[in-house]
């Protein structure tokens, strides 16, 4: 039998160093692809009912420039048998469709299925999972806190003071202009005198292109540059601030203080969630600080408290198990990272099938 020489132009020119060659022939030959019985409906959803288990969790995510819905097991761990159904779109109509093709009798044996505060995902696990009981993630009622609550209080503040700076900008150009026209009039009617070494005697003139200074507070930045450097310390406990975010926050409370009610009664509903157990009593804490959100009177946070109320029993159901969201979430995050490990997602239906071998 005759043999050839192996050189590294014929190695070369067989894996084409491009990778091109080898991404086509890892799709259509060795992964297995084209024998997947879900690759014609891959890019519209996935569904692997086996995986089926007690307790789920739901949440969405971008891919290829659209939302997508996923449902996942918590005992798989975001390993093997984690993946249930993955869906194009995040309403009860779209979803909720392809979820009906998983038995009845696998959908009742679901007890627990953990979300986040909205309304479609509610309207599917109503539908589709009658005997689960919704939890409301715990990270997600401190998230709508932090951002609807405080964060939208501490724009607010921001764009205020950037309105008053810019109005005291303009009162200042305005009283420039005003005064060189005085100095000007006063000129023409009194000429300078010069001393006898023709020196000009008398104030020196201003500098015409002086610049406006925004107001200093007493660390030496601006009301805005706080409000801006403050955004991450209010969503922090104060055992976890630094001793620079500590000085901030002294000082953001000293001249605002409503922003300091309003951070006080966040660590409020934080000891809620840490520190009682029974649900009960939770939901008696709740109530109570409900009604002192109320004396506040600001809109932003009575807001919250509003949505939060709304949907009062799903927020207890944590109490029950404590079960939170971070499984999906986590799973959410993987499924972001093998996005990134690709470069993006060009070939959706493939990037499927990867997502069902490996966490299905």
């Amino acid at each position: 039998m005759d043999t050839y020489p192996v050189t590294a132009q014929c190695v070369g020119r067989f894996f084409r160093t491009d990778g091109k060659y080898l991404s086509r022939a890892y799709k259509e030959h060795l992964s297995g692809y084209g024998d997947w019985d879900q690759k014609e409906h891959a890019g519209e959803w996935v569904l692997l009912g086996q995986n089926m288990g007690e307790r789920l969790g739901i949440d969405e995510t971008m891919l290829h420039h659209d939302l997508f819905t996923f449902l996942s097991n918590k005992d798989g761990h975001c390993k093997k048998g984690t993946l249930i159904a993955a869906v194009k779109g995040t309403t009860v109509a779209e979803v909720a469709g392809h979820l009906d093709k998983i038995p009845l009798w696998s959908r009742q044996k679901v007890k627990e299925v953990t979300m986040d505060f909205s309304d479609s995902m509610m309207g599917i696990v109503r539908k589709e999972f009658p005997q689960a009981e919704i939890v409301i993630d715990l990270f997600h009622v401190m998230q709508l806190y932090g951002t609807k609550g405080l964060d939208a209080m501490r724009m607010k503040l921001k764009r205020a003071n950037t309105t008053e700076v810019k109005r005291e900008e303009r009162q200042f150009k305005k009283k420039q202009e005003r005064n060189a026209k005085n100095r000007k009039r006063y000129r023409e009617k009194h000429p300078p005198r010069k001393s006898k070494n023709g020196k000009r005697i008398g104030r020196p003139p201003k500098r015409k292109n002086e610049k406006f200074e925004p107001p200093k507070l007493s660390n030496g930045e601006t009301k805005a540059d706080l409000l801006t450097h403050v955004r991450y310390p209010l969503m922090k406990s104060p055992g976890d601030w630094t001793d620079f975010q500590r000085g901030e926050m002294n000082l953001l409370f000293e001249i605002e203080p409503k922003m300091k009610a309003a951070y006080g009664l966040l660590c409020a509903l934080r000891n809620i969630f840490s520190k009682i157990t029974d649900r009960k009593k939770a939901k008696k804490a709740l109530r109570k600080w409900g009604k002192n959100v109320g004396r506040t009177r600001i809109r932003e946070i009575i807001s919250v408290r509003d949505t939060i109320m709304s949907k009062e029993e799903y927020v207890l159901n944590y109490f029950n198990n404590r079960a939170t969201n971070a499984s999906a979430e986590s799973f959410n995050s993987k499924i972001k990272a093998l996005r990134a490990q690709v470069h993006g997602v060009t070939d959706l239906p493939f990037f499927m099938y990867r997502c069902a071998t490996i966490f299905g």
